[in-house]
């Protein structure tokens, strides 16, 4: 997975690009090896102030093939944003490999474990 992640306003911080990194980079363990070659995603990260209180605003755009995943999120702290945006993309990703998931596949692949084992199922 292709991993971009852009900062508005100079925020620069390597601790915060490692974090990144690893939490969102984490992610293509949930993708299949088709999803996993052609996926993109792209984090921004910005802090806004609004009212004289500052906040930080992660967003992360993950472009699979036949969809595209966002999320948002702004709190006080950087990567308390990124920890929920996180699994809020997880929880989108689980939604999108069940949806593409062959459900036959599964199916036959039960029966045979059931064969082996010697317990019978129905299809």
């Amino acid at each position: 997975m292709k991993l971009e992640i852009d900062g508005i306003h100079k925020i620069n911080n390597k601790d915060l690009e490692k974090y990144i990194t690893k939490k969102i980079g984490g992610l293509d363990k949930y993708l299949s090896k088709h999803s996993k070659k052609s996926a993109h995603a792209s984090v921004k990260v910005k802090e806004v102030t609004v009212k004289t209180k500052k906040e930080c605003v992660c967003e992360v755009i993950l472009s699979l093939p036949g969809e595209r995943l966002t999320a948002k999120e702004s709190t006080m702290n950087m990567f308390a944003a990124v920890d929920i945006v996180e699994e809020k993309i997880k929880t989108q990703l689980r939604k999108y490999k069940d949806a593409h998931k062959r459900p036959k596949v599964a199916k036959i692949r039960n029966f045979l474990r059931g064969i082996r084992t010697g317990k019978k199922q129905v299809l």
